[in-house]
């Protein structure tokens, strides 16, 4: 008799303490749980293996990537029901990880090993970033770190990020369908510039440089002259044609160069766009110090930068297994408090902080929605494998963006002079 689901069903929920809101259909085409809702499809008894041998988040991110885990219906309505699960509980009640003295506990782990088959662990996914967290954020691990993410084929990129080939949050004047992807990511660029007061005449470093969107959109728009720096070389192949296609190349150097390297300042303005997330909390003061000593007295720096939530006892914090693992080698997030606080002590006035949280979720559903239009092609493109990472990390990123688990934020400094005069006007900004 084809049994599978109702057993793990009942398995699971003695493991979490509480009914499973999703439907479960098993390999053995069995299904049980409250209909109506996504399903969350065990492809195979692998499924079962890697969440056994690595319990919690990690286990079930190697199951989807291998495809043994799939879901049925509305992915986002599937996350959002299963986040209360496995990322928003406290480490000690997360599943699979109660005390073992627990005969309940003891059980449901015996019941999920018969149903599980064969125990020896199955390997982790090709895509899973392999390396130990040793000598964090050198040159060295961070270009590693940099390839694992961006080296992954240029058409990959463009198929989810669209024709402006912007990799961090837009700036959207109203929800879809009113407002596109394509215009929501000029705005931000165009915000980004009057933020920086760029005129002709200005240099400006844009320092983690993508594929030269803002380079192009600052030099062509606003007659500035850029240098870019970015790891990744099949960034810096990309933008350096985008810049020789749009005949801009007397106006824009693109380098393949760490900031920790760039001499060559003092520059009017600096412009760093989803860039500080891979820096790193040890050295984020190096960071800071590094791009105040780059600007002129009086230079404006653009920090554009995800943050998350401060906690009690911040000693605890970690690295989000399935990102560090997947999607962002040795990533770290900081609270908004943290990065404004460095910045001030490497010289820095903060005078502006605007957070576009809320435009963040918006964008990554419409990169999702290019990945799955696109998807054939996304597999061909990376693989099933990759193609199953980008989908899962965007949609529950979108999701931790609006329930306020993450936010991001523009941060506007400046390398205010001894005089004081920092040349901003009296009111930047204009609230609706």
């Amino acid at each position: 008799m084809a049994d599978a689901a109702p057993r793990l069903k009942g398995i699971l929920e003695q493991l979490i303490g509480t009914p499973l809101p999703v439907r479960v259909r098993a390999w053995d085409g069995s299904q049980a749980g409250p209909p109506d809702t996504p399903t969350l499809v065990v492809r195979n008894r692998r499924a079962l293996r890697h969440l056994l041998w690595k319990p919690g988040e990690l286990g079930l991110a190697r199951a989807w990537v291998a495809g043994d885990l799939a879901v049925e219906g509305d992915l986002y309505t599937a996350l959002d029901r299963l986040s209360g699960l496995i990322w928003e509980r406290d480490e000690e009640t997360r599943t699979l990880t109660r005390s073992l003295r627990d005969p309940g506990f003891r059980s449901a782990v015996r019941g999920l090993l018969a149903l599980a088959g064969s125990p020896l662990p199955p390997a982790p996914p090709p895509e899973e970033a392999r390396r130990p967290r040793r000598g964090l954020h050198t040159r060295h691990s961070d270009r590693r770190a940099i390839s694992h993410h961006y080296d992954v084929g240029n058409d990959f990129y463009e198929l989810v990020l669209g024709p402006s080939m912007v990799y961090s949050c837009a700036y959207w004047p109203a929800p879809p369908p009113r407002g596109t992807l394509e215009q929501a990511q000029h705005d931000k660029l165009e915000l980004v510039a009057r933020k920086l007061a760029l005129e002709p005449g200005r240099r400006l470093l844009d320092v983690g440089c993508g594929w030269g969107s803002m380079a192009v959109h600052a030099a062509r728009d606003h007659g500035v002259s850029v240098v870019g720096v970015t790891l990744s070389q099949e960034q810096a192949a990309y933008a350096r044609k985008r810049v020789a296609d749009e005949g801009l190349t007397d106006r824009i150097e693109i380098r393949v160069q760490d900031y920790r390297d760039v001499t060559d300042g003092p520059y009017d303005a600096i412009s760093s766009i989803g860039m500080a997330e891979h820096v790193g909390s040890r050295r984020y003061l190096e960071y800071a110090t590094a791009l105040h000593r780059l600007l002129k007295p009086g230079g404006r720096l653009l920090n554009h930068q995800i943050a998350r939530r401060p906690q009690r006892d911040e000693t605890t914090y970690r690295v989000d297994d399935f990102i560090d693992a997947y999607v962002f080698p040795d990533g770290e997030l900081a609270p908004l408090g943290s990065t404004v606080t460095l910045l001030e002590r490497a010289g820095f006035e903060v005078r502006d902080v605007e957070s576009i949280r809320e435009h963040y979720a918006l964008t990554l559903r419409g990169w999702v929605a290019n990945l799955e239009s696109g998807w054939s092609r996304a597999v061909a493109l990376t693989g099933p494998g990759r193609a199953r990472v980008w989908q899962l990390y965007m949609a529950a990123s979108a999701l931790a963006f609006e329930r306020n688990r993450i936010g991001v934020n523009q941060v506007l400094a400046v390398r205010t002079p001894e005089s004081g005069a920092c040349a901003l006007p009296l009111r930047s900004r204009t609230w609706n």
